[in-house]
């Protein structure tokens, strides 16, 4: 048996007993999507797509519809995860940062401001942008003739929350002043240079429809081809219900196949400063380890080839192949 299935077959071991601990506990009253195995575990639908996901990866070589695209420093440091409180939002970590700011969209009757996007919907959205520009070497994106067809492009369901959901991210996002830092050199601008609002018909009741493209800008475009981080989109569309394990995994994406020798340890205290820095309670890291743990063993089940181990005090990260193999060769 080959180390891919072997790993997701620990993996899932692992998420079974977690699901076996949840079964021994008291009942919810309603269990919606969920089945129970003969032993008595109780799987989810989520569960279940990610063990499929996770098989598919581990024995299917990735074809060129599954090979996906982000910038590199956003796989270091991400957008916010939750709402954000204000016009800003600042990440730092080691020599990489992102710092976004709140814009103004018009909406069809003047400016109104956005909120700093979040969640999984913007993320989603800049991937599958990114990855048609990287692809295509073209500035502008056909976003598609309605909203529905753009969820089902990110693998979502099309239902009446996502679209409320998507309208108000992409707008945010539209709107959104970035910039990244990295080493000496930032990165000021909108990714998006060009982008029609997405206009509610009041009059006729009919969902809206997207505007047929949204442009990137040249500096945005530029630095995404310089540095464009390859991803398994049937791995994004697996962890597409979690904005930590979509940042996870796209970290680990960028990081694993840069680590030589005996591999390299990360404290608690540095994982939860790249990615958690809102922990600031009386025991932070032991809190983000709560909730690290468990999305790191969703993230492995979709990125068998990953080399990741919990010890003491933190995570070992060993060299690993990348998700999707570097055009000639892995990028340092």
């Amino acid at each position: 048996m080959s180390k891919g299935p072997q790993q997701i077959g620990e993996v899932m071991g692992d998420l079974l007993a977690q699901a076996q601990a949840k079964a021994a506990a008291p009942a919810p009253k309603r269990v919606s999507k969920t089945r129970v195995t003969p032993a008595g575990v109780i799987v989810t639908e989520a569960d279940r797509n990610l063990i499929a996901a996770g098989a598919e990866i581990a024995n299917t070589p990735p074809t060129g519809d599954d090979m996906a695209f982000t910038h590199a420093v956003l796989c270091q440091v991400g957008l916010p995860r939750a709402k954000v409180e204000g016009r800003e939002f600042m990440r730092q970590s080691g020599s990489a940062w992102v710092n976004v700011q709140a814009g103004y969209l018009d909406e069809g009757r003047g400016p109104v401001l956005q909120p700093v996007p979040y969640g999984v919907m913007p993320r989603l959205g800049l991937a599958w942008v990114s990855t048609f520009a990287v692809r295509n070497k073209e500035r502008e994106i056909p976003i598609g003739d309605t909203a529905a067809e753009f969820l089902r492009l990110m693998g979502m369901e099309s239902d009446g929350r996502r679209y409320a959901t998507l309208r108000k991210q992409m707008h945010a996002l539209a709107a959104a002043r970035l910039q990244l830092g990295f080493k000496g050199r930032t990165y000021n601008g909108q990714p998006v240079q060009q982008f029609d609002a997405w206009l509610s018909n009041k009059e006729s009741q009919m969902r809206a429809l997207w505007p047929g493209s949204m442009v990137l800008s040249e500096d945005y475009y530029g630095a995404l081809i310089e540095s464009a981080v390859p991803l398994d989109n049937r791995a994004l569309h697996a962890l597409k219900g979690s904005a930590l394990a979509l940042d996870v995994y796209a970290w680990l994406a960028h990081r694993l196949h840069r680590i030589e020798g005996r591999g390299m340890t990360l404290h608690w205290k540095a994982l939860r400063e790249q990615f958690a820095q809102e922990y600031q309670g009386k025991h932070p890291d032991k809190d983000f380890k709560k909730e690290f743990l468990p999305v790191l063993k969703k993230v492995l089940a979709v990125y068998p080839q990953a080399r990741v181990k919990p010890v003491t005090g933190g995570v070992l990260l060993l060299g690993s192949p990348p998700p999707i193999a570097y055009k000639g060769g892995p990028s340092r």
